[in-house]
């Protein structure tokens, strides 16, 4: 077997990441738990993975309140992927870092794609999944990200009020999404780096690899308006719009439909 063939050929693990406490959300109300046509978001995401023929392994990632849902969910459903349900943290480096500990006891090789993804981004799609592990065959660290179709805006603070500091192009500016996806070798090590900045607070692990490996390419992998984020419920009417539109077969082409329509495209 050649070396390109062995990477090509290296164990996915899917690790969900559904430990947010959803404050913007409702704190009362687990956002992860929230029904999209009669199936917990969490679920969706799970499922996803579940169903991809290339996964072989998927991990989540939860808080102690969603923690007793969440295994009666996968056991219910049947979900033979996941290995383990386990405790993250405060933040959401925090619930990497518990995920990779384990998957480091458990002697992932080093060569393992992973992919780490938000639980509440339900609509996931199989392409975006296959893409990810495709191009880590020649990259060690890939997101998915849409490209902003609004100008984006750099701010700095002067007083009380946020102010301009700078407008960079949009051709160049793209919403991160998730899954991100990694080499462990690579996520392991951005991590250890990382832990010992007392400044340490990414908002996602693309991050952590872009600070501290700068010299490691993090490809691009498309995205779409469809894999959307489950932040506050504002979002629930287009969410609950995608998931009764969503049939098991054809989900992508349906929901392309929706909002091509929407958009007049």
């Amino acid at each position: 077997m050649t070396t390109q063939e062995n990477e090509a050929q290296a164990p996915v693990v899917a690790v969900v990441l559904a430990a947010g406490a959803g404050v913007r959300f409702d704190p009362q109300n687990p956002k992860q738990l929230v029904a999209l046509n009669g199936k917990p978001i969490v679920g969706w995401s799970i499922e996803a993975f579940e169903n991809n023929e290339n996964v072989d392994d998927i991990v989540v990632v939860v808080n102690d309140t969603v923690h007793a849902a969440v295994e009666e969910l996968v056991n219910t459903a049947g979900y033979g992927k996941v290995r383990a349900i386990i405790k993250g943290g405060a933040e959401r480096s925090d619930s990497t870092e518990a995920a990779l500990a384990l998957l480091e006891e458990a002697g992932i090789p080093e060569n393992a794609k992973l992919l780490i993804h938000d639980a509440v981004r339900p609509f996931v799609s199989q392409q975006q999944i296959n893409a990810c592990i495709d191009v880590l065959n020649e990259f060690t660290a890939a997101t998915v990200a849409c490209p902003s179709t609004d100008t984006i805006l750099l701010t700095q603070d002067l007083g009380d009020r946020e102010t301009i500091k700078s407008v960079p192009e949009r051709r160049h500016s793209f919403r991160a999404q998730t899954p991100q996806a990694f080499r462990f070798s690579t996520i392991r090590r951005a991590y250890d780096k990382a832990a010992g900045d007392p400044d340490f607070q990414p908002t996602d692990d693309t991050r952590v690899v872009v600070d501290y490996l700068p010299n490691e390419p993090v490809a691009i992998v498309a995205g779409s308006p469809m894999n959307m984020k489950v932040t506050t419920q504002d979002d629930m009417p287009l969410a609950q719009a995608i998931a009764q539109t969503i049939a098991p077969n054809d989900a992508k082409e349906q929901v392309r439909r929706m909002f091509s329509d929407a958009l007049g495209m």
